[in-house]
């Protein structure tokens, strides 16, 4: 688990491929509970590293149709199950499955269902699951006389090993927990009377052992309880780090060393048996329906000039001899021809009439909107009246915005009515398919400050206290706690002086930059030419509506999917009341 199974994993992917790297393994698996939020940034990093990625999802299961939403608690409302994307394909029924769990069986936690499994088994493995599967809490408490109980076992692991086959595993696993040990003798004894291969792997939270206490400190915050609050959850014991080859061959004490050795081995048989390749940069971008038979390049050059005569109707000195209605002056000509040339050899002609067509739909309905940023330079964004400054009159430069040596998707930001914002982006969603259309998500992360105060919280330390703790911390954008306590701060100081206070910035700055929510971004919006969960997994924010992307912006981008910035301000608000 990475940090982005939010408030229980405590694991930044760097550092868990790092650690991978260090133990010498070539492979690692990523099994965040019920998303993918961390997949591209996973399989970027691990690439790099030169290690396998195996893009993983720890599902919830729901007992029985993911649309029936009556479990008293959330124990009884789904099971967890283990899924591996082995190639391309299982990657992308991870997609459907993280996106449906959501948007369709979220019930305290998004779920899935065996009928969704049964519709997106293809290139997927499957592992029976941690304690908290339908597998092992069918074995809990269980003796070999309790034949019910095995009798249900024996009816999980046929249903998914018909579904799966040779892709079906038992999962067991010691993390020192008696529970564990508990079902692990009757796992194996399960898998070799069914003829199931079992698999030995690694439940793990955080990185390093001594990552336990920060974890333990993550879980007090998601639950909202204190820290010596005995019935509160906890782990029960510090061994769910990334353990090395040697230790999980050391684990299992007390069972059969072949067995456990053939387990251990068998979980670098699977990784070696998954090859994943997400072709990233590939570009998913719509097209623009052209009317007349004409380009997309001939239809932007079109718009362009008619909206330069509008734009110059007043200015003569932007035709030539200054006859109004006549010939453009060279100057505009030369300045949209090598605009236009960049555009049409970088393959972004529709990228500017999809951005034109909206702007133009909330002018005519009378929504104010106006470029922010380096598109600003660019004629061609006047000229579709997406910007209201002239590049020529104040000398602005368009290779700013777009260069011929610089392959990234041109990034126009508009502006729009805080208030009828919504309306625009409607719009888009009809015109090109609501299913093609979604806002992007964001983590919120602890910061500085935030990681002090849930920290505190968590401490049972008074919260006047930990104000005045956190007003050390120096008003500067950004900074971190290791700034914030450089020697001779004030910061510094008060852990010098206090035990306490050392102790709560210590555990602070041991969980401070992981994830810590999941938000809608205030701006991005992201159009593709397909449905987007071909592309990308989608999920709500609790208590919303509005989709959103599982990714934030930069993995959509790398993805390959074209992202547009509908940014809400309050200024253009006033100034379209002004106008009425």
């Amino acid at each position: 688990h990475s940090h982005y199974s939010l408030l229980d994993g405590a694991s930044p992917i760097e550092r868990l491929v790092g650690r991978t790297v260090e133990l010498g393994m070539n492979a690692l698996a990523i099994t965040d509970h019920g998303n993918l939020h961390g997949a591209v940034e996973f399989y970027t990093a691990a690439k790099a590293a030169g290690i396998n990625p195996i893009i993983g999802y720890e599902a919830y299961i729901a007992p029985g149709s993911r649309f029936q939403k009556d479990a008293g608690c959330q124990k009884d409302s789904s099971y967890h199950l283990t899924l591996l994307a082995r190639d391309r394909t299982g990657f992308d029924n991870l997609l459907q499955l993280a996106t449906k769990a959501y948007l369709e069986g979220f019930y305290f936690k998004p779920r899935i269902d065996r009928e969704l499994l049964e519709q997106h088994a293809e290139g997927l493995i499957c592992l029976s699951g941690c304690l908290s599967s339908e597998f092992s809490r069918a074995l809990i408490g269980t003796s070999r006389e309790q034949r019910e109980s095995l009798a249900q076992a024996r009816d999980i692991v046929g249903w998914f090993r018909k579904l799966f086959g040779d892709r079906y595993f038992i999962e067991i696993q010691d993390n020192g927990l008696d529970v564990q040990r508990q079902i692990t003798d009757v796992a194996l004894e399960l898998a070799r009377e069914m003829g199931v291969p079992p698999v030995a792997t690694c439940d793990c939270h955080y990185v390093n052992r001594e990552d336990a206490e920060a974890q333990d400190i993550l879980l007090c915050v998601n639950t909202g309880r204190f820290r010596n609050d005995t019935s509160r959850m906890r782990m029960d014991s510090s061994e769910f780090y990334l353990k090395s080859p040697a230790e999980m061959h050391a684990a299992f004490e007390g069972l059969d060393r072949s067995t456990i050795t053939a387990a251990v081995a068998r979980s670098q048989e699977i990784a070696d048996s998954v090859s994943i390749d997400l072709d990233l940069g590939k570009r998913h971008f719509p097209g623009f329906d052209v009317p007349g038979g004409r380009t997309a390049s001939e239809e932007l050059r079109r718009l362009c000039l008619e909206g330069l005569r509008e734009r110059y109707a007043a200015t003569p000195k932007r035709w030539v001899d200054g006859a109004i209605g006549g010939d453009l002056h060279a100057d505009v000509m030369d300045r949209l021809d090598r605009e236009l040339g960049v555009i049409d050899t970088l393959g972004f002609a529709s990228y500017f009439l999809i951005v034109w067509d909206f702007v133009r739909h909330a002018r005519e309905c009378g929504i104010p909107a106006a470029a922010r940023g380096s598109g600003v330079g660019a004629l061609v964004a006047y000229s579709l009246y997406l910007s209201h400054v002239c590049p020529l009159e104040y000398d602005l430069l368009f290779e700013r915005f777009l260069d011929i040596n610089r392959r990234e998707a041109p990034d126009i930001d508009i502006d729009f009515c805080k208030e009828r914002r919504g309306e625009v982006i409607d719009y888009v969603k009809k015109k090109y398919g609501a299913a093609n259309v979604a806002q992007i998500g964001t983590f919120g992360t602890l910061a500085a400050r935030a990681a002090i105060r849930d920290v505190g919280r968590a401490l049972g330390m008074p919260v006047p206290r930990v104000d005045q703790i956190v007003a050390l911390v120096p008003d500067q954008l950004g900074i971190s706690l290791e700034e914030a306590t450089a020697p001779g701060s004030q910061l510094a100081a008060a852990c010098e002086a206090d035990q306490e206070v050392q102790e709560l910035v210590d555990l602070a700055g041991r969980i401070e930059g992981l994830a810590r929510n999941v938000g809608t971004h205030a701006a991005a919006v992201v159009i593709a030419d397909r449905p987007l969960v071909e592309y990308v997994p989608l999920c709500r924010v609790t208590g919303k509506e509005e989709v959103i992307t599982q990714w934030a912006m930069g993995d959509v981008e790398r993805a390959g999917l074209m992202k547009m910035d509908f940014l809400g301000l309050r200024y253009l608000t006033e100034i379209g009341r002004a106008h009425v």
